[in-house]
């Protein structure tokens, strides 16, 4: 039935830069869903890198403390607006929220919601949702990497590089794979060829695999190793930076560290040497909303296919109930586990 009932829903909230512990459990009255909305109940949250961040007050353009984090969810909808059809009540859903989505209940736009397949359970799901889209999209939509090329990626371990080395192998092109010596068996299965991250000399072991450069390096990482990362294209290679993971522990302004990638950037986009660099920007586009929301719906449809089909392998870190979402987010920030930590109710 449609929604005309308001709903408790248990929310975890980010009261200010606080440790994990410090995080804070709320209940609160949610009103019906209003036109154009659905109620969804949580089936699968997460913890990606983006609230790791968000927690140290460094993600470029997070809302000001206190709120509810979660950049993404899978649920189930339970109730309907005016002018939202009704047979989506009961039916399984992902969307990508940014924040909100560590609650037990949520309000989205039902334009923002994308079918789950049948057979695929939720955490499977959470765990292809952002770190899907950012994958399938730098793969195909940014660096348009084609078949038997060769790219590296940095922290294959992790939940976007576990999700990317999956999908490139699945396009025919070879990866190498940087991660810690304890998740180079992961990284083999997922067919990548894995470089220890902590050597020194990393960037000169993947020279020697790759001795006439690669066709793209995805890197989340920035800071001082962002040079070598461009160092390792080849003529007509394309780098692409979706992070400064290097700078999240240091104190100070959450936007100078952006501004700095953006120069260096746009000095080499500038450089005669027939390479690209890019910044890959999940929200890039969203002032066009009705297009942002079709490519988004048709990328994460491909890839929850793939999940569907068998040919990716979620990657599911651990689960932990919703209470204890401090515990989740160490867990993910220790850097000890291969996927994505996952959240139930």
């Amino acid at each position: 039935m449609n929604g005309t009932v308001a709903t408790r829903s248990t929310e975890v909230v980010l009261p200010g830069n606080v440790e994990p512990s410090g995080l804070q459990v709320r209940t609160r009255t949610i009103p019906p869903p209003a036109t154009g909305q659905v109620l969804l109940r949580m089936d699968a949250t997460g913890v990606s890198f983006a609230e790791q961040q968000m927690r140290r007050g460094k993600y470029y353009d997070q809302p000001p403390f206190p709120f509810v984090p979660g950049y993404d969810v899978v649920g189930t909808v339970t109730a309907v607006g005016p002018g939202v059809d009704a047979t989506m009540i009961g039916r399984r859903f992902a969307a990508v929220t940014k924040t909100g989505a560590w609650a037990s209940f949520l309000l989205l736009d039902a334009a923002d919601l994308v079918a789950v397949p049948d057979g695929v359970t939720a955490a499977a799901a959470e765990t292809v949702v952002v770190n899907g889209i950012t994958a399938w999209q730098m793969l195909h939509r940014t660096a348009k990497v084609p078949e038997g090329a060769t790219i590296v990626v940095l922290g294959a371990n992790g939940g976007v590089g576990s999700t990317l080395v999956q999908l490139a192998r699945h396009a025919g092109i070879t990866v190498i794979g940087t991660a810690s010596t304890r998740h180079h068996e992961t990284v083999r299965e997922l067919g990548a060829i894995p470089v220890d991250y902590r050597d020194p000399d990393m960037y000169q072991r993947i020279q020697e695999l790759a001795p006439r450069g690669v066709d793209a390096v995805f890197d989340h990482v920035g800071g001082a190793g962002l040079k070598q990362s461009w160092r390792l294209l080849r003529h007509g290679g394309t780098l692409v930076s979706y992070g400064t993971a290097a700078t999240k522990d240091e104190s100070g302004n959450s936007q100078l560290p952006v501004l700095k990638l953006f120069a260096w950037l746009a000095l080499w986009n500038y450089l005669p040497n027939g390479k690209a660099a890019h910044f890959y920007n999940f929200w890039a586009g969203k002032k066009r909303l009705d297009a942002f929301r079709a490519r988004l719906r048709e990328d994460l449809t491909q890839v929850l296919a793939l999940l569907a089909d068998g040919v990716l392998t979620p990657q599911v870190a651990a689960e932990f109930p919703l209470a204890d979402t401090a515990a989740a987010l160490a867990l993910a920030e220790s850097r000890t586990v291969a996927g994505k930590v996952v959240i139930v109710p």
